[in-house]
C-alpha cells in the first residue's frame, strides 16, 4: 500500500504541534523521522512535496534561529 503525500503531511503537522515549545525540527530531521515512521515507501522527495504542501498551506513556516526549522505559525 503506497503512502500518499497528504498522509505525510499530515503525520508531520501532528509531530511539529506535539513537539512545539519542546523540540524544534529541521526539515531533514523530519524526513528522517518520517522515514523510520512509514517505512521504505517514505522517501525523501515525498517529504519534500509534503513540507511544500504545509509550507503552501500555512499549516507550518520554517524560521532561522541559527538554523532553518520547521514551525507552527504564530
Amino acid at each position: 500500500m503506497a503512502i500518499n503525500v497528504e498522509e505525510i503531511a499530515d503525520a508531520m503537522f501532528e509531530l511539529v504541534k506535539e513537539y512545539k515549545g519542546k523540540k524544534q525540527y529541521t526539515a531533514r530531521e523530519l524526513t528522517k523521522t518520517m522515514g523510520q515512521q512509514f517505512g521504505a515507501e517514505c522517501d525523501r522527495k515525498a517529504c519534500k512535496e509534503a513540507l511544500k504542501l504545509l509550507m503552501d498551506s500555512g499549516r507550518c513556516v520554517y524560521i532561522y534561529k541559527g538554523g532553518s526549522y520547521v514551525s507552527l505559525p504564530d
